[in-house]
């Protein structure tokens, strides 16, 4: 099991983090595009490291255009001596539209398509085959020698995409090297909604399932005492209902009968009551949502969970000291 963790530092704390985290034996550092950019952590993040990967979890694609993206990971890949993973997300209508101003359609197939024109930029690059990549999205045709890396012995980086729905899943599965379930995915919806369609994907491109790794970012409620458990408990259970408000997430609480709570914590949400959101989720579900024990119990119910379905984990244990966190992530790469 590989086990990575979030780099959420500014970027003057950045090589200090980044230490901190190989020191602690993490296989890979993530960053979000929340509120910095995902790319920029990641090459301090390089230069101050010596093994461990690099990955985006995610960058929005859909806020970029193939062409620059390709540019991006490329950059970090061959800096970081071929260890950047590129994970990509589509994010939802209304951030595409609003806040990024760009055009938003059938996000299934246009990510597709986006992942498709990105390897043919790569191989223009690393294998000098001649640029003519014309799709319905996007078309690039235009790779002269004055706008091609030459520094690509390290080649393409990985793709990963995050997922939820059945038909971001199968494109995953179809031309992706990964798909990144999210947080808000419990074990029922991974085996009945995620698995099948990740199958659907890789018999599309012919592909087997041990070439392909499923990342799953975990939610876990610990803590070294009862009140930073309390606060661990409190900090999920606003991050579950803020995914829960979310009507393109309603198809998860619908598996286990919850779909109302959906409506819900969407009206809530449009009123600001955030904090209150939380207090709507009840400790049943909860406990489908996340690994809920000791510090000592977390590997061992992670694994029992999740072991059997998914090839990295990413967690957060902001609420444990330094040295617990080191004895989870061991527990959880020996197994």
């Amino acid at each position: 099991m590989k086990v990575d963790a979030g780099l959420n530092a500014s970027l003057a704390k950045v090589p200090d983090a980044i230490r901190a985290l190989e020191a602690r034996g993490y296989d890979a550092a993530i960053t979000t595009e929340t509120s910095h950019d995902p790319f920029l952590p990641l090459l301090l993040a390089a230069e101050h490291s010596e093994r461990i990967g690099l990955m985006t979890s995610i960058a929005v694609a859909f806020a970029r255009n193939p062409a620059t993206t390709a540019m991006a990971a490329h950059d970090l890949n061959a800096y970081s001596q071929g260890r950047f993973i590129l994970g990509l997300g589509s994010q939802i209508k209304p951030h595409i539209t609003k806040r990024f101003s760009m055009p938003w359609s059938k996000p299934a197939a246009r990510m597709r398509e986006f992942i498709l024109a990105l390897r043919a930029i790569w191989d223009a690059w690393y294998r000098q085959r001649p640029l003519d990549f014309r799709g319905e999205f996007y078309t690039h045709t235009l790779m002269t020698p004055m706008f091609t890396p030459t520094d690509t012995a390290h080649g393409a980086p990985r793709v990963v995409l995050a997922a939820v729905g059945p038909l971001m899943t199968e494109t995953a599965g179809e031309v992706a090297d990964g798909v990144i379930a999210h947080g808000f995915t419990t074990r029922r919806y991974m085996e009945e909604t995620t698995i099948p369609a990740l199958e659907r994907g890789l018999a599309k491109a012919g592909r087997e399932r041990g070439d392909f790794e499923l990342c799953y970012p975990g939610f876990v409620v610990t803590g070294a005492d009862e009140e930073s458990f309390a606060h661990s408990r409190t900090a999920v259970c606003k991050q579950i209902a803020f995914y829960g408000s979310t009507p393109a997430y309603r198809p998860v609480l619908e598996t286990h009968g919850w779909g109302e709570l959906q409506g819900e914590l969407n009206a809530m949400s449009k009123r600001g009551l955030w904090d209150e959101m939380g207090t709507r989720i009840t400790d049943e579900m909860l406990a489908e949502f996340a690994i809920v024990g000791e510090p000592r119990e977390i590997a061992p119910r992670m694994l029992e969970r999740y072991g059997s379905l998914v090839d990295r984990l990413a967690l957060s244990l902001p609420f444990l000291p330094e040295e617990e966190q080191a004895q989870v992530v061991a527990s959880l790469k020996s197994a």
